[in-house]
C-alpha cells in the first residue's frame, strides 16, 4: 500500500500525556497517519483518521520543522522539572516514508543534544536499527519498545499485512540486544501465536509487556469492536483467542520461561 504525503507546519510537537499515557508528561508523534495501516489500530476510531478524507493507512502528514519546535519546547518543558516522553501514541515513528524524510531521526539528534529524562521508542519497524548510534548515546534515557504480536508470519500477515515481517523484528532485537540497548517486546494487542513465542524471544529481551484489546485501545475494547476485528479471528478459527481469557493463556507460557518480573501486563508495561 502506497500512502499519499502531505507536508504539515505544526505549532507544536510535544501533547501532554494524558489517559494510557497519564505516566508520561508528554508524547511525540514525528507523523500523522500511519502507513502499516493494521486492522485493528485503536486510533482508526479516533477523530484523526474518522474525520479524515481517505481510509487510515492511505495518507501520511510529515511534520516540517519538527525538530527545531521540539528544541524549543524540550528546553521550556524541562525548565518545570522531569520530562518523559513517549514516542509514539497514535503513528509508527519508523514507518516507510522515515526512510526519505528522517523527522524521527531528527528529533532524535535533538534529545541527544538535550536528554529528557526518559524516552520509550514504540516501534515494529527494523528500521529503529539505523539509529542504534543515536539511541546508545541515550543510554539508559531510552527504551525501544518493539511490538511483536505473534510468531507466526501467516497471522501477521492476516491482521497486518503492511506491517514489517517477523523475521525481520527479530533480527533487529538481536542488533538492539547486541548494541545494548534496553529493549522490551510488546505483546500487544495479542494475536494468535505459538507454543514456542517466549522461547524465541528469551535470547534477546529481559522485559515483555503484554496487552489486548480490553485494556489497551483506551474503551474497554470499544474501539475494537467497532472495527469488527473479532470476525479477522473467526475467519481463521481462533476465536478462542478473542476475548479477555486471552491474555491469561500468554502470560502462563511467558511465567514458564521469563521471571514473573521480568513481565508486565498491559498500562506498567509502557510506563517509564
Amino acid at each position: 500500500m502506497k500512502s499519499k504525503l502531505f507536508y504539515k507546519n505544526p505549532k507544536t510537537i510535544l501533547n501532554k500525556g494524558k489517559g494510557f499515557l497519564s505516566g508520561y508528561t508528554h508524547s511525540l508523534n514525528p507523523y500523522t497517519g500511519c502507513s502499516f495501516g493494521c486492522s485493528y489500530c485503536y486510533v482508526r476510531q479516533m477523530p484523526v483518521s474518522l474525520y479524515r478524507e481517505g481510509e487510515w493507512g492511505n495518507w501520511v502528514d510529515v511534520k516540517n520543522g519538527a525538530a527545531n519546535l521540539l528544541k524549543k519546547e524540550l528546553r521550556r518543558a524541562k525548565a518545570k522539572g522531569n520530562v518523559t516522553i513517549f514516542m509514539s501514541s497514535s503513528t509508527d515513528p519508523y514507518q516507510p516514508v522515515e526512510h526519505k524524510e528522517k523527522v524521527t531521526r531528527l528529533l532524535l539528534e535533538v534529545m541527544v543534544d538535550n536528554p529528557p529524562h526518559f524516552l520509550l521508542v514504540q516501534t515494529r519497524s527494523p528500521l529503529v536499527g539505523r539509529d542504534i548510534d543515536l539511541l546508545q548515546q541515550l543510554k539508559d534515557r531510552v527504551r525501544v519498545s518493539m511490538t511483536i504480536e505473534t510468531d507466526s508470519e501467516m497471522i501477521r500477515k492476516h491482521f497486518t499485512p503492511e506491517a514489517p515481517p517477523i523475521q525481520a523484528r527479530f533480527n533487529t532485537l538481536q542488533k538492539l540486544a547486541e548494541s545494548g540497548i534496553p529493549t522490551q517486546v510488546a505483546i500487544a494487542p495479542i494475536l494468535p501465536s505459538g507454543e514456542y513465542f517466549p522461547e524465541k524471544l528469551k535470547p534477546f529481551v529481559s522485559r515483555i509487556c503484554i496487552d489486548d484489546f480490553f485494556m489497551g485501545d483506551g474503551s474497554g475494547g470499544k474501539r475494537t469492536k467497532n472495527l469488527g476485528i473479532e470476525k479477522k479471528y473467526a475467519e481463521l478459527g481462533f476465536e478462542e483467542w478473542h476475548g479477555p481469557q486471552a491474555i491469561k493463556k500468554v502470560y502462563k507460557r511467558f511465567i514458564g520461561i521469563f521471571p514473573e518480573n521480568q513481565i508486565y501486563v498491559s498500562q506498567p508495561g509502557f510506563e517509564p
